[in-house]
């Protein structure tokens, strides 16, 4: 958004958020209180991050294998922030959000209007399908939290009402708007978990120090492979949350922020410093995500699996309060009914948001509309709210089943994984700026979460298409 010379926002945005306009150019805050001012994209991407994954993936890998995977959770929320990062870095220093950037990618493939495109990009459009089925069960999840608390209208209608109310809020709403709606929803029963977590303690279901070095000893129960992998594509920040936050970056300014590359010192200079904003917010979105989800987890195995229940089909949310009426009290079902709507449904808006703007963004990279033609992808955006809730909605009503929605969807966006940070490798070597390489120590971090993905999406590919 346009900024004044003091850093601060000015009432209006420029007409094109995507373009490089000479007069957006500002210098950088150089402290830490600075950064602090310009962060946001990394709440907007929490609002995503903490939802489906954290409440209904996480406490069910929980309710199954106990504490014995407890090590695997941190795995999932602490190797993908690097990927989120470079991402980031190439984006505010080139303006271009990820399609875009993506297109770069060897290997064309013919496209519309005589343009050709990555087949990358045709990739994107095919796992649109299951990105369709885990918005279905993240929907579903929030409409059975409502009808857990009016009965009176099964959970599918609900989740009709919350597509409608979804499509209102990204229609009407602006960028800043969703970053306040968002940040309170998701803080809010962020606070409530992690504060039913540490009551957990003055219970007969306290957690031992043995239980969590238990947690932390690599165990992989062959039982829990498919729960495990779907909990590590939807927990922590997924595909689709590394694809939205160059997005949410581009809105946010810092690209316009720095400018246009050229070869003078001034645009490194700038470059550098907004790239420092965005790593502040990217490790504000790791802290805010590794406290979301670990308390969901130790509620998972220490209530769920020592009671032996299992969230599944159209009890999932009913299993689920579970976990803090045993904690808690009968009293509070109804704190859990509130804080699992916040968070599902968060999890539902900003995720749409994010969504339209990248399909949008699709129909410019394939040819069918110009680059710069903002208006026409306004519109476009405006039709994909529309229907892609619609879409979602109609899934869950045929489905009906959050958990089996979001594991095989979960399944197959986790094959993603190796995809992206490969994607990102292959930028940072050929068409990243290397005045603004990052450090040898970045890229090991980099080289090392490929390899992660990579082997956890062959095992993936094994376990569930071959053997």
């Amino acid at each position: 958004m346009a900024q004044s010379e003091h850093n601060e926002p000015l009432e209006h945005e420029p007409d094109d958020l995507y373009g490089l306009h000479p007069d957006a150019i500002q210098e950088p805050p150089t402290d830490l209180k600075g950064r602090l001012k310009f962060l946001g994209p990394g709440l907007v991407l929490v609002g995503s991050v903490v939802g489906s994954g954290e409440i209904i993936l996480t406490t069910t890998l929980g309710s199954i294998v106990g504490f014995s995977m407890l090590w695997f959770v941190l795995v999932s929320c602490w190797s993908k922030n690097i990927v989120q990062a470079e991402l980031g870095r190439y984006t505010v220093s080139s303006g271009e959000p990820f399609l875009h950037a993506f297109n770069r990618l060897p290997g064309k493939v013919p496209a519309f209007r005589g343009k050709k495109v990555s087949w990358y990009i045709y990739f994107w459009l095919l796992w649109i399908i299951p990105d369709l089925l885990v918005n279905g069960g993240i929907y579903g999840g929030a409409g059975q939290a409502i009808q857990a608390a009016f009965p009176s209208l099964g959970s599918e209608w609900w989740t009709v009402g919350i597509a409608i109310v979804a499509v209102i809020i990204i229609l009407s709403g602006t960028y800043r708007f969703l970053e306040k709606f968002l940040t309170i929803m998701v803080v809010t029963f962020t606070f409530i978990t992690v504060t039913c977590a540490i009551l957990l303690q003055m219970t007969e279901y306290a957690i031992t120090w043995d239980e969590m070095m238990n947690g932390l000893t690599f165990g992989f129960p062959a039982m829990a492979i498919v729960a495990a992998l779907a909990m590590y594509g939807g927990t922590g920040v997924g595909t689709g949350e590394q694809t939205a936050y160059t997005y949410w970056c581009v809105e946010k300014g810092y690209a316009r922020f720095a400018g246009a590359a050229d070869d003078s010192d001034d645009w490194v200079r700038r470059a550098k410093g907004w790239i420092a904003v965005m790593q502040t917010d990217v490790k504000l979105t790791l802290l805010l995500l590794t406290c979301a989800t670990i308390p969901f987890y130790m509620l998972g195995a220490g209530v769920l699996y020592r009671l032996g229940q299992e969230p599944n089909g159209l009890e999932t949310i009913g299993i689920l309060s579970g976990m803090y009426t045993t904690t808690l009290g009968e009293w509070a079902f109804w704190l859990f009914i509130i804080g699992a709507f916040f968070v599902l449904f968060s999890t539902a808006v900003s995720g749409l948001g994010a969504n339209v703007r990248v399909f949008a963004d699709g129909m410019a990279v394939l040819g069918l509309i110009e680059r710069n033609d903002y208006q026409t992808r306004m519109k476009i955006l405006r039709f994909w709210a529309v229907f892609a809730p619609i879409i979602t909605a109609t899934a869950y009503f045929y489905f009906q089943n959050p958990v089996w929605m979001l594991t095989v969807g979960q399944l197959f966006k986790a094959i993603k994984f190796p995809l992206i940070a490969g994607g990102v490798i292959y930028l940072r070597y050929k068409h990243l700026d290397p005045r603004v390489a990052p450090s040898w120590k970045a890229d090991a971090i980099l080289w090392l979460c490929f390899a992660i993905m990579i082997s956890l999406a062959t095992y993936i590919i094994w376990v569930k298409f071959i053997a």
